[in-house]
């Protein structure tokens, strides 16, 4: 069967250009992870008290918001001396089953517990989990800990069998392709810009970029040669923005949740040259990937271009009980405090 983004694609180039479309099926089983790294724990643990959790940033499983609250201290005071580990759910997340683990140095489960199947209810704030996961007596350096960091795998696995109907957006991503020739060769007729990225060449189109990118329209205005160098940028990201120039056709957001490294090059790449709606698609899915070892440069990058809604959610994980506390004790945090002091007040203003 064609999926759905071809399809809507076909049904375009035949001419229905005002296009949505939805669809219904059984859902029985839906499954998603999230990893939660907790930097410098033994500090963790002293500065965060019995009782208190830091938390993951929110992720998405089958539509369904959570998150992972991890105690360092125990999560009651019969279970002081324990990490516990829970899974909360911000919605009626349906039937859960759940497995929770420690990560090696080489990335593989250490420790693995796993709980029963739970119905979970909208406001369900205490979570499922384990309240005596492991004894921190027991956690052993290279095998719980890395350097000192505590990797958390969270396998979720929704259990649904009701019927769903969604919106199906039209296609965000085009079908991919080769921008050297598989467009065809009458596409490349009569360029008459030439841009250099690093050691790759793209021809193009001055009436294309100047219409997408006011930042190419000024760079372009005054150049009788065409030659356009393009400096600190990766050859496949600028690929990506000059397919969004030509077809508007948006990166595929499983990809860059995938790859948070090149979500961060895009962004910049894009507030570079004015492309507000890739920048807006980058800053979304990094907002996905905020926790307690990214925040400070994620906090960072939104001050550098201007991203709201990055430094929004930036913020909200801060706020989060003790998440404040222990990032204040970071390297990171000094190092925003001496490069970004304006994000520095805003967050403790935000915290007041």
């Amino acid at each position: 069967m064609k999926p759905m983004s071809a399809l809507l694609s076909t049904l375009r180039r035949a001419g229905r250009q005002h296009l949505t479309a939805s669809t219904v099926g059984a859902r029985p089983r839906i499954t998603g992870s999230h990893v939660l790294r907790i930097h410098g724990y033994k500090h963790v643990k002293q500065s965060v008290p019995n009782g208190e959790a830091v938390e993951s940033a929110t992720f998405h499983v089958g539509g369904r918001a959570c998150r992972i609250k991890c105690y360092p201290n125990g999560s009651g005071k019969k279970h002081h001396g324990y990490t516990s580990l829970f899974l909360t759910s911000l919605h009626d997340a349906g039937t859960v089953g759940l497995e929770l683990s420690l990560l090696d140095r080489d990335g593989r489960p250490s420790l693995t517990r796993a709980t029963e199947q739970r119905r979970f209810w909208i406001g369900d704030s205490a979570g499922w989990g384990f309240k005596d996961f492991v004894k921190n007596d027991d956690l052993v350096e290279g095998e719980h800990l890395v350097d000192d960091c505590l990797t958390v795998l969270c396998d979720v696995t929704v259990h649904d069998p009701s019927l769903h109907a969604e919106d199906v957006a039209a296609p965000a991503a085009a079908e991919p392709f080769d921008l050297s020739g598989e467009l065809g060769e009458a596409m490349w007729n009569e360029t008459d810009v030439t841009i250099h990225v690093g050691d790759e060449t793209f021809p193009a189109h001055r009436s294309v970029l100047e219409a997408a990118s006011p930042v190419f329209k000024a760079d372009l205005e005054n150049n009788a040669t065409g030659e356009v160098r393009v400096d600190d940028m990766d050859a496949e990201v600028f690929k990506t923005l000059l397919q969004f120039m030509y077809t508007s056709a948006l990166p595929d957001r499983n990809q860059l949740e995938a790859d948070v490294a090149t979500a961060e090059r895009l962004l910049v790449a894009a507030d570079r040259y004015g492309l507000e709606k890739i920048k807006v698609v980058c800053e979304e899915t990094l907002c996905l990937h905020v926790d307690m070892g990214s925040v400070a440069a994620m906090l960072a990058l939104a001050e550098r271009h201007g991203c709201a809604l990055l430094k929004e959610a930036s913020i909200k994980f801060l706020s989060g009980p003790g998440n404040l506390k222990l990032f204040m004790a970071t390297d990171g945090f000094q190092q925003l405090t001496r490069s970004y002091p304006s994000a520095v007040l805003d967050l403790l203003v935000n915290r007041l």
